[in-house]
C-alpha cells in the first residue's frame, strides 16, 4: 500500500513538473488581464490569405464567399477563414490584403498572407505548380516597407482625415502578429524529393528560416505572437479521394495519408522546439503556439459527431480518375463528360470546400476550438496572448 501511495505521489510530482515545463512556468490565465490588440498584421498562405493572390494574379470566382459576403471576396472559401473570426473575436475589422489597393483600410492591421506561400523560397514557378512568388520573408519585407511607409506618411498627415486609414505608428508594438504557414512547403517536398530521408532533412532548415523571420519582425517592434503549427495535410481530400487501393499502412484509421501526416508532426514538434528558443531570446515578447494540427485532427476524426458530412466530402470540386477540375471551373474528364464544379447543396455541413480548403463552417469550428488557449502554449486565450504577462 505504502509503495502505491510513493508511486502515485512520484507520478503526481513528475507530472506537475512536466506540465510546468512545457507551460514556460506562465501565470495561470486567469490572472491575466486582458489584452487590448488595436490591429493584427499577419503572415502565411491561402488558409489565411483574404485577398493577396487574388489581388496579384486572377481573383477567385464564382461560388467563392457565397456564403457569407455572397460573392467572391479573395478568400479560396465559401466565407470566412480562421484569421477573419480571429479578427471578430477580437473586435478588429477584417484584414484588408497589403497587396489590394482598392477599398483597403490599415487602420486595425494589414493581411499579407498569400496563397501558395512557402517558409523557404522554392524555385518552382507560381503558374505551374501554385507556389507563390511571396514567400515569407518577401512577406516580411513587405510588412518592414508597410510601417516606414505608414509611419512617414501618418506624421506628414495635417488632417485627422487623412490618418483614418493609416496604422497608428504608436501601436506596433501593441498589434498582435498572426503566422499560419508551412503546408506549402511540406507539400512541395513531397513533389520534389523521392524519399522520406531527404523531406525530413529540409524540415531543419525551413524552421531556421522561419525564426529568422520571427526575429526579424521583433526587430522591428512585433512583441506579440500568435504562432499555428501546420495542419494534417495527409488529410486533405484532394489526397485522399485519389487512393485507390492502399498497401497496408498507407493511410492511418480515419483514411488520412500517414507519411504526409508523419512529416507535419515532425515539422510542428521542431516548430514548437524553437518557440521554446525563441521566447528565451526574444524576451520582451509573448509568443504562442497553437496546435491547429490537433483542432483540424480532431474536427476531421469526428466529422459526423461535429455536424458534418464525411472528412473525405469535396464540398466544390472533382478529383477523381485522374482529374482536378477546381472550384467553379467547367472541364471534360477523360471519358469526355464536361463536369462543371460547383458548390454543394449545403457547405455548412462539409469540412473540405475544394479539396484543400476548408470551408466556412469548419473554419468557424477550428477558430472557437483554438482561441479559448485549450490548445495553446502557453494555456492563455488569444485575448489574453500579450506581452507583458501581467
Amino acid at each position: 500500500m505504502m509503495n502505491s501511495l510513493l508511486g502515485a505521489l512520484v507520478i503526481s510530482i513528475v507530472g506537475f513538473t512536466i506540465t510546468a515545463a512545457h507551460n514556460d512556468n506562465v501565470m495561470d490565465s486567469t490572472t491575466l488581464a486582458a489584452c487590448e490588440f488595436p490591429a493584427i498584421y499577419n503572415f502565411g498562405d491561402s488558409n489565411s490569405d483574404t485577398g493577396g493572390m487574388a489581388a496579384a494574379f486572377y481573383p477567385m470566382g464564382e461560388p467563392c464567399g457565397e456564403s457569407y459576403f455572397h460573392r467572391p471576396a479573395g478568400r479560396g472559401c465559401d466565407g470566412r477563414l480562421i484569421i477573419d473570426f480571429i479578427a471578430e473575436h477580437l473586435g478588429v475589422p477584417h484584414l484588408s490584403p497589403y497587396l489590394d489597393t482598392l477599398g483597403t483600410s490599415y487602420r486595425h492591421g494589414a493581411n499579407f498572407a498569400t496563397g501558395g506561400a512557402t517558409i523557404r523560397r522554392i524555385n518552382e514557378s507560381w503558374f505551374v505548380t501554385g507556389v507563390s512568388p511571396f514567400p515569407l520573408d518577401i512577406q516580411v519585407e513587405h510588412f518592414t516597407q508597410f510601417k516606414e511607409r505608414t509611419t512617414y506618411f501618418y506624421n506628414q498627415a495635417k488632417e485627422t482625415s487623412d490618418k483614418s486609414r493609416l496604422a497608428i505608428p504608436e501601436e506596433f508594438s501593441k498589434a498582435l502578429y498572426t503566422m499560419d504557414i508551412g503546408q506549402n512547403d511540406i507539400a512541395a517536398a513531397f513533389r520534389m524529393l523521392p524519399n522520406m530521408e531527404q523531406i525530413r532533412a529540409t524540415i531543419p532548415g525551413i524552421i531556421n528560416q522561419f525564426a529568422a523571420q520571427v526575429r526579424d519582425l521583433y526587430k522591428k517592434e512585433a512583441r506579440n505572437f500568435w504562432i499555428h503549427n501546420t495542419g494534417p495535410i495527409g488529410c486533405l481530400p484532394v489526397a485522399t479521394v485519389k487512393v485507390k487501393d492502399p498497401a497496408p499502412g498507407y493511410l492511418d484509421e480515419h483514411g488520412c495519408v500517414k507519411d504526409q501526416n508523419d512529416i507535419a508532426l515532425e515539422f510542428n514538434k521542431q516548430l514548437s522546439n524553437m518557440v521554446i528558443k525563441l521566447r528565451i531570446e526574444l524576451q520582451e515578447s509573448a509568443i504562442s503556439y497553437v496546435d491547429l494540427y490537433r483542432a483540424k485532427y480532431e474536427l476531421i476524426s469526428n466529422a459526423k459527431n461535429q455536424g458534418f458530412e464525411e472528412a473525405s466530402m469535396i464540398c466544390c470540386g472533382y478529383h477523381e480518375n485522374g482529374n482536378d477540375i477546381w472550384c467553379g471551373k467547367k472541364e471534360r474528364i477523360n471519358n469526355g463528360t464536361e463536369i462543371y464544379t460547383g458548390s454543394c447543396d449545403d457547405p455548412s455541413t462539409v469540412i473540405s470546400w475544394d479539396g484543400v480548403h476548408y470551408t466556412e463552417a469548419a473554419n468557424h469550428w477550428i477558430a472557437n476550438y483554438i482561441m479559448n488557449g485549450y490548445l495553446s502554449n502557453p494555456p492563455h486565450p488569444i485575448t489574453k496572448a500579450c506581452y507583458p504577462l501581467h
